[in-house]
């Protein structure tokens, strides 16, 4: 027993809880995600910082009412952003003043007005080509509240006294006190190197290289279990074969369920960890109209592909991750000031001559056009299960729904539709029933 080995039966699955709860919240403060949560993690503070080392290769910091797990990034995600109070997605101009708020108030006391913090981040703002923040103008102010409401909402910020509320509606209305929680703070923006010394983004995932045989086992083996933690689905052909090699052994789906209390779901194609416990941010399928209209292309497209008597489907390569994360990271080094020289990471040698892939590695194309009857006859068969707005745009109900797919692993989206992947095949032969409404 490599993990857990200090915990009795009877405490294994609070344990498990404690792991579960610092993966899906790295940030864990008195309030947030709960006030049960650091507890449970002091609890195992110990076993917790010496299993999480050693087996996926994280760091355990615990400071004052705040405990950070540092995690290992191997590659650029970018289906994970910060998002509002409404659900609205960063973008560049939040996440902006996000950083801009956690400068401040890492030089500012223990207390902070927000019309002190909305001038102190104007200031740095101002500075910058492009960027600034005018607290008059409405859309400058409403992205400055979305950034200052994702701290609230971490217990980074404690509201003290007054009303964040009427300040956003008018600055000149209203006002209101916050307490800063400090160890929060320097707890939240821990870059593994100094962002002054880099000059691309990628070198945030430069680590130092194993040397010895034994050394390398062990970083592939950490990499493997980060690489199921971090992904719904882990297909063997996105990986090195030395991960590869982990996801088929024995040793890893135990590791993770004596950890986590996961099982782990092998086939040939790749590996799933199968929440059953419900910790995960999202789940597929999920719930609402989205997820619902994605499960239901699922079926459609699954069908589309095993159909006997239908049209032969093309079948193309898939896309090489390694040239998204090439094109993902460019467009992240597009904001680099001006100043700082971008790296030219593309081959210098030209691209190689790729190797013929066999037809059964090759994946099925479904059309976008395909896609497009399929939303139209879903919208049709269920019509009360979608809302007005559904039907009166389809087409975003598509490209939404599609979205989450290749979020979740189940797509690859290219020109002209999206490659089904062995995914799909789950959902074939699904039979769904809607439930009728009752009228009263």
């Amino acid at each position: 027993m490599r993990f857990a080995a200090d915990v009795s039966d009877l405490e294994l699955t609070d344990y498990q809880r404690a792991v579960r709860l610092l993966i899906r919240h790295p940030l864990i403060t008195s309030s947030f995600p709960d006030e049960k949560a650091l507890p449970r993690v002091r609890r195992f503070s110990a076993e917790l910082r010496r299993d999480l080392s050693e087996a996926f290769g994280y760091r355990l910091e615990l400071h004052g009412s705040t405990a950070r797990l540092v995690r290992t990034a191997d590659r650029l995600i970018a289906d994970r952003p910060a998002v509002s109070r409404t659900g609205r997605p960063f973008d560049r101009q939040r996440y902006a003043y996000l950083t801009l708020c956690l400068s401040v108030l890492g030089r500012a006391g223990i207390q902070i007005m927000l019309s002190e913090l909305a001038d102190a981040v104007a200031a740095d703002a101002n500075r910058i080509a492009g960027l600034g923040l005018n607290p008059d103008t409405g859309a400058d102010r409403r992205a400055f509240v979305d950034a200052v409401a994702w701290l609230e909402e971490r217990g980074v910020l404690r509201l003290a006294d007054g009303s964040s509320t009427s300040w956003a509606g008018d600055p000149g209305s209203g006002e209101a006190l916050y307490d800063v929680a400090r160890d929060a703070v320097l707890a939240l923006f821990r870059p593994p190197r100094v962002l002054q010394h880099i000059d691309a983004v990628s070198a945030l995932l430069d680590r130092s290289q194993a040397h010895s045989g034994n050394a390398e086992r062990r970083a592939a083996a950490q990499a493997a279990r980060r690489t199921v933690l971090e992904h719904p689905v882990v297909y063997f052909d996105d990986v090195s074969a030395e991960i590869g090699n982990h996801l088929r052994g024995q040793a890893l789906p135990a590791d993770l369920q004596r950890l986590t209390g996961l099982r782990l779901e092998r086939r040939a194609e790749g590996v799933l960890l199968v929440d059953t416990s419900g910790w995960s941010a999202e789940r597929f399928p999920g719930t609402g109209s989205v997820a619902q209209a994605a499960v239901l292309l699922a079926v459609a497209i699954a069908e589309r592909v095993s159909d006997p008597d239908g049209r032969r489907v093309r079948r193309m390569p898939a896309p090489d991750p390694r040239e998204w994360q090439v094109k993902l990271a460019g467009q992240v080094d597009a904001g680099l000031p001006a100043s700082v020289p971008v790296l030219d990471v593309s081959d210098e040698a030209g691209p190689e001559a790729e190797p013929e892939i066999p037809e059964e590695r090759r994946l099925p194309l479904v059309t976008d056009s395909f896609l497009r009857e399929a939303t139209a006859e879903v919208l049709a068969r269920y019509g009360s299960a979608f809302g007005a707005a559904w039907h009166a745009d389809p087409e975003r109900l598509r490209a939404e729904a599609t979205a989450l797919l290749v979020r979740f692993g189940a797509v690859i989206e290219v020109p002209g539709g999206v490659l089904a992947r062995p995914l799909i095949g789950r959902y074939r032969s699904t039979v769904a029933q809607v439930k009728q409404r009752t009228l009263f």
